[in-house]
């Protein structure tokens, strides 16, 4: 799974700011650290979004549907270019390092790994555009470290629109998602799906994206105002995610194979339920769970766009059920986080585990009058029962940097 990759030091409670001020700050603050860095003017300053998929989980990469959200915690970038080939890029949040390599040699760095986010999006990019030069990169952000939020993404898409506003390049978001997944694919060893890169880059301010990971086609639903996206960060250390995520694809190919099918979205749930019979119980259990996410998933974006709250919650309340009992990839915190959030909502809101599973995070839509009263159950029950501290962020819905 797509792994954090700047420093970031979590508050116990992180507030939505008002998304220009937010934005404005980390202006200021990328600004300041390019000249005291550089001793040379900003070119251009620009940002990308980190997600939080709402519902459809382990779908992305059996072709399926994901139904994510950009939010208002991103990476920023300040850059300027250069008339050679070199790229000296300064990492605010990673230990104030700086990283320089040259684009007509990279190679992969074993000391600095966050540089390879850059090296190999840039690489990459360099397939399709072989004539740009380098620059200068001041990089900070504020994704939450740990919190499954996808700073990798965000990082990926932020370079690419540095890259395409200091040389005019004819770059659309689309491609840049493509070009920060092949990325992470091929240079970093990440086998992510589409679904971060796309959000980052072609996210709508208010809005969640359904998007088709098969065709890459997408459209969007409003997310009302009076509900908060309300994430929180169990803050359980993940162990073998990336040996059981691994295999979790594998059991679904499997599935796929036996119907001779490409991936499990050309799977219907009457097929495998004839086939039941014929496959081992986990593999069935894993698929049943990808083919009933799929419909969850389109239920849910219906439900936004009629405002229908109590079915909005019923879906993530199933999601999270079906993540737990057929795709076995929660935990006791993590299901305990949705007990206690749940416990409050009732049918006035959805919460369910989020992302890759294993620890993490889990996703509430909150009622903005029930944020305080969410937040206090919270912190009064969830360190209590587990010995754990959790990390709260108030999110709202944010824009792609290519939108």
């Amino acid at each position: 799974m797509p792994k954090n990759v700047l420093k970031h030091a979590p508050q116990s409670v992180l507030e939505s700011q008002d998304d220009e001020q937010q934005a404005f700050a980390q202006q200021l603050l990328v600004k300041k650290l390019f000249v005291a860095q550089f001793q040379s003017a900003v070119e251009l300053v620009c940002h990308a979004p980190g997600r939080v998929n709402l519902i459809g989980d382990h779908t992305d990469y059996n072709d399926g549907f994901v139904l994510p959200a950009a939010i208002n915690f991103g990476t920023t970038i300040a850059a300027s270019r250069r008339e050679d080939k070199i790229v000296k890029v300064y990492a605010h949040d990673c230990d104030q390092q700086i990283n320089e390599f040259s684009l007509d040699d990279i190679s992969f760095d074993q000391q600095m790994m966050w540089s390879n986010y850059v090296r190999g999006t840039l690489q990459a990019l360099m397939k399709k555009y072989p004539e740009i030069k380098g620059a200068n990169l001041v990089v900070t952000g504020n994704v939450p470290q740990g919190a499954g939020l996808s700073s990798s993404a965000s990082f990926e898409i932020a370079i690419l629109k540095a890259f395409t506003q200091l040389y005019h390049l004819d770059l659309n978001g689309i491609n840049a998602a493509l070009i920060g997944q092949q990325a992470e694919n091929d240079f970093v060893g990440c086998n992510c799906g589409i679904m971060d890169q796309l959000i980052s880059a072609m996210g709508q301010q208010g809005h969640a994206m359904l998007l088709d990971c098969k065709d890459l086609s997408f459209e969007e639903a409003a997310i009302p105002d009076d509900l908060t996206l309300f994430i929180v960060n169990s803050n359980v250390k993940r162990g073998l995610v990336d040996s059981e995520y691994n295999l979790r694809r594998q059991q679904c190919e499997q599935v796929a194979n036996h119907f001779g099918k490409s991936a499990l979205r050309e799977v219907t749930m009457a097929q495998l339920n004839t086939a039941k019979e014929q496959l081992e119980p986990v593999l069935f259990k894993r698929a049943r769970h990808v083919i009933s996410e799929n419909e969850r998933a389109l239920n849910t974006l219906k439900a936004l766009n009629s405002n229908d709250m109590a079915a909005i919650s019923l879906a993530m309340k199933e999601s999270h059920i079906s993540l737990r009992d057929d795709f076995e990839v929660t935990t006791k915190e993590i299901d305990g986080l949705v007990d206690i959030i749940g416990s409050v909502l009732g049918i006035d809101g959805g919460v369910r585990m989020t992302g890759g599973g294993f620890g993490g995070c889990v996703v509430a839509l909150v009622p903005n009058h029930l944020v305080a009263k969410v937040t206090g159950v919270i912190n009064s029950k969830y360190q209590q029962a587990f010995g754990l501290s959790p990390s709260i962020y108030h999110c709202s819905a944010s824009q792609g940097a290519f939108r």
